[in-house]
């Protein structure tokens, strides 16, 4: 009786890979961006811990510990500037709801042509850069000129300064978001619709259901995996609010309400004076830290809530 020939566990990869080689050609790039792009810059997160020259390079510079994330949290504007990021992001975090329902209109929408034509409409928002979006706010709401305080003077009101007013910039920042995204961030529960097997909604629709009925009971369960994944993944990054809106739209009139942790970094890191690298990675390294905690913890409570998670 022969004995069975055994494979070592090198011979089995090369084995697969020439087996499988173009699937393994074809993940070859996005494995080599998450390398140089992701993994080796890691090593340059101990700036933070250090007091970084780029004179001496990151291994000559001397170690400082925690001091600089001490600096950041004892500092008198740490509060104020953790208020705003939190506001702007929990703000955020309410419009979740949103892509779900005008996926749902869309759904039920009759007409074909009409459906592409609000669908289309609601994507085209998407593709306007950060710039031209923001120009366009300040257009629309200029005192002066502007469409909204023409209006208001045309009904015998006085104009109102809306980007100078402290009050209104967290409205105008996320409802332009709203306005812009809402098309886009649709188009993944539209596809997860489209994947519900249309047997169900005819048998619902047999036994008398109303299409609120049909979504409640349907609709919403289908979608339930997918919304649960994207809101972990919303709640992992509250506390990396996008610098370039938020920065452009900044003025010394609402700066106490629009300052938060990524324009300070970015203020501190590039466009200071003096440019303080190890603080303003200590900050960004922080932000890290804290996102990946919330990411942890949602994911653990969405599972135990709704049987679903991201990992």
């Amino acid at each position: 009786m022969k004995n069975p020939v055994t494979v070592s566990p090198l011979g089995a990869i090369g084995k697969e890979a020439r087996k499988n080689w173009g699937l393994y050609l074809l993940a070859a790039l996005p494995v080599a961006y998450l390398i140089l792009f992701k993994y080796i810059p890691m090593y340059g997160v101990q700036i933070a811990f250090r007091n970084y020259s780029p004179v001496r390079t990151i291994s000559g510079s001397p170690w400082v510990g925690l001091r600089n994330f001490q600096r950041f949290i004892s500092q008198p504007r740490f509060f104020e500037i953790l208020r705003n990021t939190l506001t702007i992001s929990l703000y955020s975090l309410l419009t979740f709801p949103l892509p779900i329902i005008l996926a749902l209109l869309l759904n039920y929408l009759p007409g074909y042509r009409y459906k592409k034509t609000i669908q289309l409409l609601s994507y085209a928002p998407h593709f306007i850069s950060t710039v031209v979006m923001v120009g366009i706010l300040l257009q629309f709401l200029d005192t002066r000129t502007g469409v909204i305080n023409l209006f208001i003077k045309s009904l015998g009101g006085e104009p109102v300064s809306f980007m100078g007013t402290p009050k209104f910039f967290y409205h105008i920042y996320i409802w332009s978001g709203v306005w812009q995204g809402i098309g886009y961030s649709s188009i993944i529960y539209i596809a997860s619709l489209s994947g519900v097997p249309p047997e169900l909604h005819e048998a619902a629709i047999v036994d008398g259901a109303s299409i609120f009925q049909r979504i409640i009971h349907i609709d919403l369960p289908s979608i339930l995996p997918t919304a649960a994944i994207l809101l972990i993944m919303a709640c992992g990054g509250i506390l990396s609010v996008g610098y370039e809106k938020v920065y452009l739209m900044q003025n010394n009139l609402n700066l106490g309400v629009s300052e938060v942790i990524s324009t300070y970094v970015y203020k501190q890191g590039i466009q200071a004076a003096l440019p303080q690298y190890s603080y303003a990675t200590a900050v960004g390294l922080f932000v890290s830290v804290i996102n990946l905690t919330l990411l942890l913890i949602v994911n653990k409570v969405t599972d135990k809530l709704s049987g679903h998670a991201l990992f």
